[in-house]
């Protein structure tokens, strides 16, 4: 697999969001391995969770930044932080998400659903892609070839929901694909040569997925190694014709 980072291979950065465990350190140790990929900035919410990504720090090309993503004035501070080191971002991707916590389970039914859940649901999985996006223009628009991508789940698509549940989880991924689709609009006009998408990882062996991991057939069940490589895979071959777009980890583009 190779990367593609426009005409500039040996200016490649990248900022990947949420990045202390599963798939987002994933994807952290694939692009430090890249020797055209020359920074990589990754963000952790918490130390206490962060010791693998903090772990890497050996690695000069590696900027661990503390943030949460769903606090608008630490988003504007860590992508002012990036910006008084480079001018340009040629992959941000978002990894940041939930499904479960120990005090919060997808719903089943309707009357599962509370408005505390419901919220938190959104605050996670869809605010920090906003926010992201609002204030990370400046370092994406450019003459040439970048992509910005948040982690979406095919469990989003309202055209693909045939068995309810999840409200909560399913209604905040088909708002972050909304989200992503309204902003390719705008930046075909602001800075069209900027690719959005939205991807879908597939069951990857995390914290995330552990609960509901028994009846996932095991060719179905990737680690989080082949989930990276599938989805890098697919950013590499992006043109500015699939910004707007939501992929499924093999290629195939999902209805919304």
């Amino acid at each position: 697999m190779t990367l593609s980072f426009g005409d500039q291979l040996q200016q490649g950065r990248a900022l990947v969001v949420g990045a202390s465990q599963g798939i987002g350190l994933g994807f952290v140790q694939r692009l430090l391995a890249d020797d055209r990929v020359t920074q990589v900035y990754a963000t952790y919410r918490q130390l206490s969770s962060a010791a693998n990504l903090l772990a890497l720090s050996t690695d000069p090309k590696l900027v661990p930044i503390a943030l949460d993503a769903t606090d608008e004035a630490q988003v504007a501070v860590a992508i002012a932080q990036i910006q008084a080191t480079c001018d340009r971002l040629d992959l941000l991707i978002n990894c940041v998400g939930i499904l479960h916590s120990e005090t919060m389970q997808p719903e089943k039914s309707l009357r599962q659903l509370n408005a505390p859940q419901l919220l938190k649901y959104f605050e996670i999985n869809t605010l920090p892609t906003a926010l992201l996006a609002k204030h990370s223009l400046p370092l994406l628009q450019r003459s040439d070839r970048s992509v910005f991508a948040a982690l979406s789940a095919k469990i989003g698509s309202i055209e693909d929901n045939r068995l309810g549940g999840w409200y909560g989880y399913r209604a905040s991924k088909a708002a972050l694909n909304m989200l992503l689709k309204t902003l390719a609009i705008e930046l075909s006009r602001k800075s069209p040569h900027t690719i959005v998408a939205a991807l879908h990882p597939g069951t990857t062996d995390t914290r995330l997925s552990a609960p509901f991991q028994r009846n996932v057939p095991p060719e179905k069940l990737f680690s989080v190694d082949r989930t990276v490589g599938q989805l890098l895979t697919i950013i590499d071959a992006l043109t500015e014709a699939d910004s707007g777009s939501f992929f499924s980890w093999d290629g195939s583009r999902i209805p919304w």
